[in-house]
């Protein structure tokens, strides 16, 4: 089946990150995966939510948003609160990078990772998880850079992050296991699903639905092997920009 961007069943599409798209956060990343591009940036605050003040650990949410043109025709800006897939994105994406901090060696501070999708043609949730871990990645190593000496000594020795993790997005369309599929095969797939995973190996979350037909054990495990090397090719790519240390 060809594809329609000529890919390989296998192949990614064509990514580009560009570091501190926005000069004021802690940390920015505008990732750019075919014609989906999200603006991912990191924001530190020494605070914590009500509810887990004292207990020595810390916190890591995420927000997610599409832009109004980000899609075919304008999507309305959610002023009365976020809808509920928003906030299935926004939770999906806070689990993804909750699922790799070391909550407690963070210390009593909180950082939130805002997505914002500029520009929607499939993978946006996944798109986001890359992006945002690593403006979250990035925010950690310049906060411990910046930290007084004194202040970084009560930072427990080991890493903050425990992984790297990155996500992607498999399917079947027209009974053919794919990976990274762009709108149009989403729109068009018996299959989708999103795929979150640390280089480990080890899975943070499986999200597989069959649209309108149910899939097999052996279809599960091509489109498993699939997203294993995307993910792959996704953290050689974050280590591009963050290195192999994590902070």
């Amino acid at each position: 089946m060809a594809r329609p961007d000529g890919r390989k069943l296998d192949e990614l599409r064509s990514i580009k990150i560009t570091e501190d798209f926005v000069s004021t956060a802690e940390a920015s990343y505008l990732i750019e995966v075919g014609k989906t591009r999200i603006l991912c940036c990191a924001s530190l605050e020494e605070d914590l939510p009500r509810w887990l003040k004292g207990k020595n650990k810390g916190w890591v949410t995420a927000e997610y948003n599409l832009l109004p043109r980000s899609t075919l025709t304008r999507v309305k800006r959610e002023r009365a609160g976020a809808s509920g897939r928003t906030q299935e994105i926004q939770r999906l994406i806070g689990r993804a990078l909750r699922g790799v901090v070391d909550l407690e060696a963070l210390g009593e501070r909180s950082f939130t990772v805002d997505c914002d999708v500029i520009e929607a043609d499939g993978g946006t949730r996944t798109a986001s998880i890359v992006g945002g871990f690593m403006a979250l990645a990035k925010a950690l190593q310049r906060m411990k850079a910046k930290m007084p000496p004194a202040a970084a000594a009560l930072l427990p020795a080991r890493p903050i992050l425990r992984h790297f993790v990155s996500a992607v997005s498999v399917g079947i369309v027209g009974g053919q296991p794919m990976l990274d599929l762009c709108y149009v095969e989403d729109s068009d797939a018996e299959v989708d699903m999103n795929v979150v995973r640390t280089d480990s190996g080890h899975f943070v979350e499986v999200q597989g639905t069959g649209e309108e037909s149910t899939y097999s054990r052996e279809q599960l495990n091509l489109m498993l092997d699939l997203a294993e090397k995307g993910c792959n090719e996704l953290v050689t790519l974050q280590k591009k920009f963050l290195g192999n240390t994590l902070p």
